[in-house]
């Protein structure tokens, strides 16, 4: 599986430790600091603490409902990335991402005191500033309501939240978490929610096929549309491209890896090599992921959550997620893509179309 597409090789870590967004959150943090930090922060993602966000993610689903009824009443047609695009939070954090794969692009601009003087830079830099002031403002509100005396409280709440859990966790010596360290964890789920959101997967699941409460309990039982979220995932995943630092030195598909080696894996690449996935590899087939063809299955041939210690702490969140938001949707509505508009990838940190993925929609009959 390793040949010149998904696997690229760099010596030079400018590229990767100056991302300037979360430095040291969970996604780049490196060594000790990363290990305490995720067991740290493991309890959040606990089937306990999940549980409740079902709530949680049927309202939001509820709104979603409310909004396209109005798309399928008027047979207007709408771009599915619209209502997340005009978030100045969204539209700082997609300036960022674009900064960035400048930076990877152009050599001169991996040295800061060039990259700053640009119009791109300066405003990579702005953009970041109002990325950490959006967290530290949310950050604030809930310390000043712990502090307050609420955290006495926190058994009672409907949920546990992720900022409850970085705020009070404590280390074994009894040490939590700093200021700075809150806030990069913060930085980064954010960063890292408003970029993958679901909303690309769910947009291509809809473009691959065509009482109303979704229990926790019901998640185990979406069989056919878990297969079709992750051949969505398989075709259109989020992030194209993960970096690891090489530890030790290796060997892999005949060529010598030193350590010191920064790797960059093309996760797309894989998810599209024909010699892993067959002939029909481009073509949307949700039976790739039925339980026997995932027994056959590398453990290491889908990974949109990348794999081993490192992978996606919140994989468990965004796939009940997805499944709550897209099964709400298809019980109301059919879906069809507007084929008068070509849907271009733009290719950033995280996968985006150019300009929008329009569909028109239609309410079920009962």
């Amino acid at each position: 599986m390793v040949d010149d597409h998904t696997l690229i090789l760099n010596r030079d870590r400018r590229n990767y430790t100056g991302l300037g967004v979360a430095r040291d959150g969970l996604l780049v943090a490196n060594g000790q600091k990363w290990a305490r930090n995720r067991r740290l922060l493991t309890p959040a993602f606990h089937f306990d603490i999940l549980k409740p966000y079902t709530n949680v993610f049927n309202a939001s689903a509820d709104v979603l409902v409310a909004k396209l009824k109005s798309k399928a009443a008027s047979n207007d047609r709408f771009d599915v990335f619209q209502n997340v695009d005009t978030n100045p939070y969204v539209k700082a954090v997609n300036r960022i991402t674009d900064s960035l794969v400048q930076r990877f692009l152009y050599p001169y601009m991996l040295f800061d005191f060039i990259f700053y003087k640009t119009s791109v830079g300066r405003q990579f830099k702005k953009d970041c500033n109002f990325v950490h002031s959006v967290a530290e403002e949310i950050i604030h509100k809930r310390k000043n309501a712990l502090d307050s005396g609420e955290n006495v409280a926190l058994e009672g709440k409907r949920y546990v939240d992720f900022l409850d859990i970085l705020l009070t966790a404590r280390d074994e010596e009894g040490v939590g978490l700093s200021s700075l360290e809150v806030r990069n964890e913060v930085d980064t789920f954010l960063f890292e929610e408003y970029q993958k959101r679901c909303q690309q997967e769910v947009d291509q699941v809809l473009e691959g096929r065509d009482s109303d409460f979704v229990e926790w309990s019901d998640m185990p039982k979406f069989e056919f549309l878990t297969q079709c979220i992750k051949e969505g995932m398989r075709l259109h995943g989020p992030v194209p491209i993960v970096n690891r630092e090489v530890k030790e030195d290796f060997e892999i598909g005949g060529r010598n890896i030193p350590a010191g080696s920064i790797v960059q894996l093309n996760i797309w690449a894989l998810h599209h090599k024909e010699s892993v996935w067959g002939p029909d590899h481009m073509e949307f087939k949700p039976e790739r992921f039925s339980p026997e063809n995932v027994d056959k299955m590398s453990p290491f041939q889908f990974v949109p959550f990348s794999a081993g210690p490192r992978n996606c702490i919140g994989q468990h969140f965004a796939m009940n997620e997805e499944k709550s938001v897209l099964a709400k949707l298809l019980r109301n509505f059919t879906f069809r893509i507007d084929t008068s508009h070509v849907v271009k990838k733009n290719l950033s940190a995280v996968m985006r179309t150019v300009d929008g993925m329009f569909m028109y929609v239609e309410e079920r009959k009962a």
